[in-house]
């Protein structure tokens, strides 16, 4: 069964085991999300939930603002789906917290969008070599030839600089350390995609 939580990414710090090692984690204030919708197969085509993270006091347009009332819930900021077996676990309205997730020595999977990185060459981007750095090459950190006359284009797939960063990445197989279920925190071990206050979703490990 899938289990899963939005979050958001807190920052990095260090924590204690009970024999003294020091652990590197990432702390995560997940939740509390409430269940907005639920889908059936019947209706759907497949078993899912639909849950909210942070509740929205204005920038609500008038369809999600519709999607709230029908159920009489809250309007949330943030909504992200999670498959389940059976909806009829959940009901619409439901607090959804950390404790009732994750324990200490989970395995999950977090996802998020990665720090942009902006516009890069074609080297840092690609790890291409650079070009011969003597004075007199007048070529060092270009992305190579394009080619001449004969094509009379750019070939497809061709290596080129880009916009780096920003993408949507999950790292899988991350060890819960520790859940604070008094703050709501969950300390992960090992990095976490985004920057601070980014939003995550937390789920359990399709590799555990």
């Amino acid at each position: 069964m899938t289990k899963g939580i939005i979050g958001k990414k807190v920052g990095i710090t260090q924590t204690f085991t009970e024999d003294g090692r020091l652990i590197p984690v990432t702390v995560i204030q997940a939740g509390p999300c409430r269940v907005v919708q639920k889908k059936t197969t019947e209706i759907d085509g497949y078993n899912a939930i639909q849950i909210g993270f942070v509740e929205a006091t204005k920038n609500i347009n008038k369809p999600l603002k519709g999607h709230f009332d029908k159920v009489n819930v809250k309007s949330m900021r943030y909504l992200k789906e999670i498959r389940v077996e059976n909806p009829d676990e959940y009901e619409v309205g439901q607090e959804i917290k950390v404790e009732d997730i994750f324990q200490n020595g989970d395995l999950v999977d977090v996802t998020g969008v990665s720090k942009g990185k902006g516009f890069t060459g074609s080297i840092k981007a690609h790890n291409q070599s650079t070009g011969p750095m003597s004075h007199g090459s007048h070529y060092h950190r270009g992305p190579g030839s394009l080619g001449s006359t004969g094509p009379n284009h750019v070939f497809k797939g061709r290596v080129l600089p880009k916009r780096t960063g920003g993408d949507k990445v999950t790292v899988q197989k991350l060890e819960v350390v520790k859940t604070d279920n008094e703050n709501g925190l969950l300390l992960v071990r090992g990095s976490v995609p985004g920057a601070k206050k980014s939003i995550v979703m937390v789920k359990n490990s399709v590799k555990a």
